[in-house]
């Protein structure tokens, strides 16, 4: 298959590309210009893309499918305006200009897979949610909210539209586990807050087979929570990690010191509770590899 992947440098569009490289896809990697101009390819192939204007270089187009993972970071900085303008630009309107360049096409891929992420939940608490949940009302929910929305579009012209809501994915490369190795590796580590919230986590590995299912199967459509079956609280994935690390989870943080120092962003990301459930991934009988937190980061761990 020929593939269009939007985010290609990221944590998810990094190990994706090389995977479909693997499987024999022809992978094409849409590349800004500035960022074409810094980056070697290494696997696949870089076409131009101007989301600005909406050029698509030559070789991108009529593609079999469309993978968009393209969104500057949540955790990359206070939640300024200017940062949350950032944030919706990056997603609402990337995937916006790209779903009208598929439009623009003669030959339309089959397939958009579209990134999001559970964040559109909001602050749940104990509540099971799954794909058929109603959204929330804070920031991230919103965002989410308008990111799906644009991509959908994507069904008018016939293309099937998978909405990927991603949990908390676990890697050493990058993410929300690199982030915290560092402190629980020194003794530091220790549950956020109350450490009541709810984490849904799910592990790299997980996606990338999760998003090729996606790719190749038709019955996969709408919303997917990419979510592993056993969410737990943030103290037991601290105990946890603590344990898989031979360290202590002796050094809480307090609500209080979080928002001084993350501002609205720490209630959103760190200490905002959403327990997730692969509803829809369970009855396409998708079969995870991690499906346990311990054996999980066992896994992680050991290949660093």
């Amino acid at each position: 298959m020929k593939i269009l992947v939007t985010g290609s440098s990221g944590l998810i569009g990094t190990a994706l590309v090389k995977a479909l490289g693997r499987d024999g896809h022809m992978v094409y990697r849409l590349m800004r210009p500035e960022s074409a101009a810094n980056n070697e390819v290494k696997d696949g192939f870089n076409v131009a893309w101007n989301p600005a204007t909406g050029e698509l270089g030559g070789a991108g187009v009529g593609p079999d499918a469309v993978v968009n993972l393209a969104g500057a970071s949540i955790a990359g900085g206070r939640w300024t305006a200017e940062r949350k303008a950032v944030l919706r630009a990056s997603r609402i309107d990337t995937t916006r200009a790209l779903v009208e360049a598929l439009a623009k096409m003669n030959v339309r891929p089959s397939v958009l897979v579209s990134a999001s992420a559970i964040g559109i939940y909001g602050n749940r608490g104990d509540e099971l949610l799954t794909e058929e949940s109603k959204a929330g009302t804070d920031f991230l929910a919103g965002l989410a909210q308008e990111w799906e929305a644009e991509a959908l579009k994507a069904e008018a012209l016939g293309i099937r539209v998978v909405l990927a809501r991603f949990g908390i994915i676990l890697s050493r490369e990058g993410g929300a586990l690199a982030k915290m190795l560092l402190p629980f590796k020194l003794g530091a580590g220790g549950r956020l807050g109350p450490g009541q919230q709810w984490m849904s986590w799910v592990t790299l590995e997980d996606v990338v087979a999760i998003l090729r299912m996606a790719i190749e199967k038709a019955a996969v459509r709408g919303a997917v929570n990419v979510v592993a079956p056993q969410p737990v609280k943030n103290a037991e994935f601290t105990k946890v990690l603590a344990k898989a690390l031979h360290r202590p989870a002796l050094f809480p943080a307090p609500e209080f010191a979080l928002r001084l120092a993350l501002g609205e962003m720490a209630d959103a990301l760190l200490l905002s509770s959403q327990r997730v459930a692969p509803q829809k991934l369970q009855q396409l009988g998708y079969s995870f590899l991690h499906p346990e937190l311990p054996a999980a980061l066992s896994t992680i761990l050991q290949k660093g």
